[in-house]
């Protein structure tokens, strides 16, 4: 029997990995087994969150923690060499472009053992942001890349990658979506938020160059106030953000900070938001799915099909374009969008058709 080594390092890829362990399990015929490396320590990761969610609990967990990018990618992989020489699997796969991702394909790919990306292709080509490095590694290495949208196929094609190895199969994250909106449906967390009659955006902010720097992080802030005056702006916190927010000096006059969400509740939140604000991929793909105005403040993004299918729209640092976009929105101009093609629910089943044709026909190495 062919055994697979599921490697996540973060809360986003737990969201990912489950509809493919899931998808695996029903067909059997493969081992699987989860490694987490424990690069981010989350609180709602709880037994409550894995048993709602209907995401496995690791089997392995490296407990890697914090750290810069060079120590924690250092760390990851002499963590992860043991488990895989013990294991010996068959085919490695990772997920998106956090450190783990890297990490594991460098580890596997050095002692022989085959990689699958789950998520493979995309680009911003923006060489500051360190997830961009680890994609293009990434997919350098892989032997198995799965790509959520046309975009990334044409990437790895014009890098030399072999056609043979791009699986073109839909987004994974948007499985999640479909299969929870139903639990979203039922959840509280807008009547909680007292934002039952009233519309209402959501904020999501985390990436360094908007957090990290008073000064930048000062502009936005004053700016969400300014447009929370209009429209009531809801902005869960990641506790290392707040930080940054009381470093600044920043009180809010309209603007909500709220503590952070579980899945399902931010979930809630988005499906019913008049606009959101971010500066989170996920976030870009699952408002396009969902349909709901986006602004993201970034200056690029490496999941473009959101702005030319989607209602994402790039505003950077450009605070006056972010006022002109939620404007347009509130005075009713809403652009036309449409779901990506397979952005359908059924990814996962498209990776495991793909994993169980492979595993039948490589031989055990």
């Amino acid at each position: 029997m062919k055994h697979i080594v599921h490697v996540v390092g973060a809360r986003p890829n737990f969201m990912k990995v489950a509809p493919v362990e899931a998808a695996l399990s029903r067909r059997g015929g493969i081992r699987q087994t989860i490694v987490h490396t424990g690069q981010h320590y989350d609180a709602n990761m709880s037994e409550v969150f894995f048993r709602q969610l209907g995401i496995p609990e690791p089997d392995i967990n490296l407990e890697v923690g914090s750290g810069s990018h060079a120590l924690q990618t250092a760390e990851i992989m002499k963590r992860f060499e043991g488990p895989v020489l013990e294991l010996r699997p068959d085919l490695v796969l990772v997920y998106g472009d956090v450190n783990s991702t890297v990490a594991a394909s460098l580890v596997s790919a050095k002692l022989g053992v085959a990689v699958g990306h789950v998520e493979a292709g995309l680009r911003s080509r923006d060489w500051s942001m360190p997830e961009e490095i680890n994609r293009v590694v990434t997919d350098r290495l892989a032997d198995l890349l799965f790509t959520p949208s046309a975009d990334g196929d044409e990437n790895l094609l014009a890098e030399g990658v072999p056609p043979e190895r791009i699986h073109r199969v839909g987004n994974v994250m948007i499985d999640t979506l479909v299969r929870l909106l139903p639990m979203a449906e039922q959840s509280d967390a807008r009547a909680a938020l007292g934002l039952d009659d009233t519309p209402f955006g959501v904020v999501t902010l985390h990436r360094p160059a908007n957090v990290d720097g008073v000064e930048a992080l000062t502009r936005i802030l004053a700016t969400l106030d300014d447009l929370s005056a209009r429209l009531p702006l809801v902005f869960p916190v990641h506790p290392r953000t707040r930080e940054q927010v009381a470093a600044a000096g920043f009180e809010a006059s309209n603007l909500r900070l709220v503590e952070p969400l579980g899945y399902v509740d931010f979930l809630a939140l988005q499906r019913a938001a008049t606009l959101v604000i971010t500066d989170s991929g996920g976030v870009q793909e699952e408002t396009t799915y969902l349909g709901v105005p986006c602004f993201t403040v970034r200056p690029n993004t490496e999941r473009p099909i959101t702005i030319e299918q989607g209602t994402n729209e790039l505003v950077g640092n450009d605070m006056d374009k972010l006022r002109a976009g939620v404007d347009r929105v509130l005075d009713g101009q809403r652009r036309a969008s449409s779901v990506p093609e397979l952005w359908d629910g059924k990814a996962a089943e498209r990776i495991a058709a793909i994993l169980t044709d492979w595993a039948g026909s490589t031989p055990r190495g």
